[in-house]
């Protein structure tokens, strides 16, 4: 079974006395010994949807690793009072093993007691029932895909969701499959900042937090 960084959920860091869901205040980060982002803030509540935007390099992916707990802060602090579910730009699946195994593997890991109806159900979630007991090798780069975000139908309503180019590889009826997700989860009062190019889950008028970049 995969060890992937991408398939692991992040820490949960509670903070009783924050007045917001997700607070970042004046965070630092590197990447290797280049500072990548300096003295960024940023607030989220309850049913906020934000797309994270700007050029390539200015250190989208380093965010959500960093909130996700993969990558130490070199200043500010970061503070999350409900659980993260992080889906990485790779998929983070084994390609000798089927998917329904790989989701299966992946709960375990990460102490969820998933019932084989609740495995079914996140499968079912984005339209993966026809080849989830494929070996993930055969599939397509979007088949694999929707398999790696049917791992967001097991989160808590409450949870956090970093999404870096969740519509990579995705046809236009995957893509709306996974807007309606993302605003039922809104909905029911979870949280989604996601770093895409791409036009996501546009009906629900998401915020948006754009990282310019640091200039070299």
């Amino acid at each position: 079974m995969t060890n992937n960084d991408d398939t692991k959920t992040a820490r949960k860091t509670v903070l009783s006395t924050a007045d917001h869901h997700l607070q970042i205040n004046q965070l630092s980060v590197l990447r290797g010994m280049v500072l990548v982002i300096s003295n960024l803030s940023h607030q989220q509540n309850a049913g906020d949807i934000c797309c994270l935007t700007g050029p390539n390099g200015a250190g989208k992916s380093t965010l959500l690793r960093a909130i996700a707990g993969r990558l130490p802060a070199a200043g500010g602090d970061i503070n999350c009072v409900v659980p993260i579910f992080y889906v990485g730009h790779t998929n983070g699946l084994s390609g000798a093993i089927s998917g329904r195994q790989n989701l299966a593997g992946w709960a375990k890991i990460n102490g969820f007691s998933a019932t084989e109806n609740a495995i079914d159900t996140a499968l079912s979630s984005f339209a993966t029932n026809r080849f989830a007991d494929l070996p993930v090798r055969v599939l397509s780069l979007g088949q694999r895909r929707r398999l790696a975000l049917a791992r967001l139908a097991l989160a808590p309503a409450n949870s956090l969701w970093l999404l870096d180019e969740p519509n990579a590889g995705l046809d236009q009826a995957s893509s709306r499959i996974l807007d309606d997700i993302v605003q039922k989860h809104a909905t029911a009062g979870g949280m989604v900042l996601a770093a895409t190019h791409l036009d996501f889950a546009a009906a629900a008028k998401p915020r948006s937090l754009h990282l310019p970049g640091l200039e070299t």
